[in-house]
């Protein structure tokens, strides 16, 4: 019998779990096999017994707390009298190590008392780690699909707004032109200013939804970013400290009002983490193929529980008294940022604060640009006659009549299969003026058809949302221009004179 015992020792102590054995109900220790102690990293302890485990065994919570005591398994299996598993159990070997295991309690029975109790247990720490990751990775996707239908949905109402916007601003702009009371020309002055404003609201809500019009050209960030500090040291309160590092010879593709809104923003909303004052910190430098773009506070942080909305328009940890003209300045910043190709994250601070962490591909060896500067100060009359396609017909109704005052001649089209018809009806038309994005056939799609007909037709392509690569595309199908909605008469005239006549 003896041997036996041995054998059966031996065994216990080659299985690939952990097994401990203690008396009921006080706990005392009995047996622990080998991998018991691989596991923990230390022997078994005969001194330690119930209500005293945690601290010499290094067992904590996965919250970090030393586990409670009355909820051991040794203790839970004894109270429930039967078989019960825990998997939130990490302990902290002495070699600085954490393990998470998964523990089995039994209880033992003598007749209807509890004997013993038999915990097994394995190391779980790689299967736990990868549930985690692959949880993380879930709510990573759902919140990026989440980002991506408000992107849509922002997208689509700034579109809306743009052909309103692109009304007014087309219509003051026209009024403005030709009044002559220095008041009545200020106050339309005053209307395309607020149109402006509100421009910047819908390129911002463009921006947010990955749609709104950018220049990529070549630049350095670093001076970027320099501008940007040197205002933040104008403008911010002489409580915050300002802390600037750059690396030399940084090079992006991209749109540099944008990155310097970028910066702008997220230097806002360090300074707003820090009320009473506080050190804010920028930090460029070369990450492998990309531009690292660092920008800290030591504020309070970003609490887990808001970080998956932190960058959803409109949404805000402020006061309502705060709140006016907030909410699109991080939604902004991710839209820029994903515009660009590039990737944020936000890590926390020690011992407390937050740092934004934007990565962009390095300059690549193709810069875009616009052929035409639709923004030109003044105004070109000219002569002829133009083809203007428009899905809203307030927006060709306000056309017509900006391109009559400049001396135009104008026909009207509501999609791509009518400014065909129009087109091919009319043999003297000498430029089409199209919106990018119409139902039945788009402006892309009519614009090949066009240049098909006419090779040398000029065709000026309009949108609230032409994204560089489909603005590069766009001129390389043969378009004459492009104008971002809103536009004022001035770039109307400018685009189009120069479209027309581009030698006067």
């Amino acid at each position: 019998m003896e041997g036996d015992e041995r054998l059966l020792a031996s065994v216990i102590d080659l299985l690939p779990l952990g097994v401990w054995i203690a008396r009921a109900p006080g706990g005392e220790f009995v047996f622990a096999n080998r991998t018991f102690r691989e596991i923990m990293g230390m022997e078994a302890r005969p001194d330690v017994a119930v209500g005293g485990y945690s601290a010499p065994y290094g067992i904590f919570g996965i919250d970090g707390r030393p586990y409670p005591e009355q909820k051991m398994p040794f203790v839970r299996a004894l109270e429930a009298r039967a078989i019960i598993t825990v998997d939130d159990i990490v302990i902290h070997r002495h070699d600085g190590r954490k393990v998470n295991i998964r523990a089995t309690a039994r209880p033992i029975f003598a007749g209807d008392a509890i004997s013993h109790v038999v915990i097994a247990f394995i190391d779980a720490t790689a299967e736990i780690h990868a549930e985690e990751m692959r949880r993380e990775s879930e709510l990573r996707l759902r919140h990026q699909q989440r980002l991506e239908s408000l992107g849509t949905l922002a997208a689509g109402v700034a579109h809306d707004f743009n052909n309103l916007l692109g009304s007014i601003s087309l219509i003051s702009s026209m009024l403005r032109m030709r009044e002559h009371d220095p008041a009545r020309a200020e106050d339309l002055h005053n209307i395309e200013a607020a149109t402006e404003s509100a421009a910047r609201l819908t390129r911002s809500l463009l921006a947010f939804g990955r749609q709104g019009p950018l220049r990529a050209v070549r630049f350095d960030p670093g001076e970027t970013a320099a501008s940007v500090i040197e205002l933040v040291r104008r403008t911010f309160d002489r409580g915050i400290q300002i802390a600037f590092e750059r690396e030399d010879g940084l090079e992006l593709t991209g749109d540099p009002p944008a990155i310097e809104q970028l910066l702008m923003n997220l230097a806002i909303n360090a300074r707003d983490a820090m009320p009473g004052g506080g050190r804010l910190g920028v930090r460029l430098s070369r990450d492998g193929a990309h531009v690292l773009i660092e920008v800290s506070d030591t504020g309070s942080g970003v609490p887990d529980a808001i970080k998956p909305r932190i960058f959803e328009p409109y949404f805000t940890t402020k006061g309502d008294r705060e709140l006016a003209g907030r909410g699109l300045g991080l939604a902004t910043v991710y839209g820029i940022v994903e515009s660009h190709g590039g990737s944020i994250e936000i890590t926390d601070v020690e011992p407390h604060g937050a740092r934004f962490r934007v990565r962009l591909p390095i300059a690549s060896p193709i810069a875009i640009a616009d052929r035409i500067d639709a923004r030109a100060d003044g105004v070109a009359r000219g002569r002829g006659l133009v083809l203007v396609v428009d899905d809203e017909a307030l927006v060709r109704s306000i056309l017509r009549r900006a391109l009559r005052e400049l001396g135009y001649d104008v026909l009207e089209a509501g999609d791509g299969i009518e400014a065909l018809q129009q087109f091919e009806a009319s043999a003297r038309v000498d430029a089409v003026l199209m919106d990018s994005v119409m139902p039945r056939k788009g402006g892309r799609e009519a614009l090949i058809e066009l240049r098909r007909l006419r090779e040398t037709l000029p065709v000026i392509m309009m949108g609230g949302r032409i994204v560089p690569k489909e603005r590069e595309e766009l001129f390389a199908l043969g378009a004459a221009g492009v104008l971002d909605k809103p536009f004022d008469v001035p770039a109307l005239s400018r685009i189009l004179a120069d479209a027309i006549d581009p030698d006067q």
